[in-house]
């Protein structure tokens, strides 16, 4: 009888070893101060679906089982050589995941993926990403429209992903010459270890929740604009030289009661001269906030611009929370920056900022 329950023990043990342990993503607590920490802080709130409750259905559905994969080689030997006849075998109302596996090389191809395709995933080889370049301009399809890829269906993901917008750049204050490189449009989009290259609306964060971890950005004027709420987690937002002034940010806030706004954690503001303001302001709501930022010698002192509108200086939240570098000093700012407390900042230090218990999963491992 005694070695027959040691034996029931040994069994249920073994069993409880190899069944998935079920979590509860923590949304509230905030990202670490030293940046070594992160990774572990990410990975212990934001793990595979099979190890979580919480998520939304639909997308615990689609997560069920192994994701279909499309390969994609420009030169052959994949089951498509575009991007967009891939996108196109996805069927409408698709449930499941597709991974679209990309190998490395230029794709000099404009493409959509529209809200009647949500699940998808683009995923390029870390050691050789894929570019996908693009020259269209807002006088030739209008602003929205002239991103080289627009995603505007939800629960998308991309991993290793060059998303490039190759227009010339434009002169200060010419009419026309925004060229994005990305639009997300869709709602609980995630990107990790991608690059946007562009000059001015690099980046259209459109609308949704958004999360960037990684990744590299680099542009001239509102190179992040648009009304999502996103994190962006260290992620390097670069100011090319060139202009007597750049512009970050343009957070499109239209009012009190929109939930929207764009936090930066740890990452970096990269570039030279003092010539770059953190943010300007589009809409008289525009929420913008930097975290444990290292900001070179590029910001300017001033920090922030009202954009001649005075009148948006009691309503627009741009913040400021223990950053370092050069261009970090908060002597010089504006009268209206805000320089944030500890609990001020970790509204938007915690996960929860985007609701990331409901949706956000790290990248898969192909």
């Amino acid at each position: 009888m005694g070695r027959n329950i040691v034996f029931l023990e040994a069994m249920v043990f073994s069993v409880l070893l190899i069944m998935p342990l079920i979590v509860m993503a923590d949304d509230n607590v905030p990202a670490p101060a030293d940046l070594a920490k992160v990774e572990t802080w990410f990975s212990q709130n934001v793990q595979p679906s099979a190890s979580r409750k919480g998520l939304d259905a639909a997308l615990a559905k689609a997560e069920t089982g192994r994701a279909k994969i499309i390969n994609v080689n420009g030169a052959g030997g994949g089951d498509f050589k575009t991007l967009t006849d891939a996108v196109k075998s996805i069927p409408d109302g698709n449930t499941n995941r597709v991974v679209i596996k990309i190998a490395p090389g230029k794709y000099n191809e404009r493409v959509k993926i529209p809200t009647t395709k949500p699940f998808v995933t683009l995923y390029g080889d870390p050691k050789d990403r894929p570019s996908f370049l693009g020259s269209g301009t807002a006088a030739q399809f209008g602003t929205l429209d002239s991103a080289t890829v627009i995603i505007e269906s939800d629960y998308f993901m991309a991993v290793n992903i060059v998303f490039v917008n190759t227009a010339p750049r434009p002169a200060m204050g010419q009419k026309g010459g925004q060229a994005e490189a990305l639009r997300i449009s869709g709602d609980k989009a995630a990107f990790y270890s991608c690059r946007f290259i562009g000059f001015q609306d690099t980046i259209c964060d459109d609308k949704g929740l958004h999360f960037f971890k990684d990744c590299y950005i680099e542009g001239t004027v509102d190179f992040i604009f648009g009304n999502g709420k996103s994190i962006y987690l260290n992620v390097e937002t670069h100011v090319i030289p060139g202009d007597p002034v750049a512009f970050i940010t343009a957070q499109a806030r239209h009012n009190a009661n929109e939930d929207t706004g764009y936090s930066f954690i740890h990452g970096k503001v990269t570039g030279t001269g003092k010539t770059a303001f953190l943010g300007r302001t589009w809409m008289p709501y525009g929420i913008v906030v930097f975290s444990y930022t290292d900001m070179s010698d590029v910001v300017h002192p001033e920090g922030w611009s009202d954009n001649k509108m005075p009148e948006s200086d009691k309503t627009v939240l741009f913040g400021e929370f223990n950053c370092k570098g050069a261009g970090s000093n908060l002597a010089g700012r504006i009268s209206y920056t805000k320089k944030l407390t500890e609990a001020e900042a970790k509204p938007y230090l915690s996960l929860g900022y985007i609701k990331a218990s409901t949706w956000l999963l790290p990248p898969p491992k192909l």
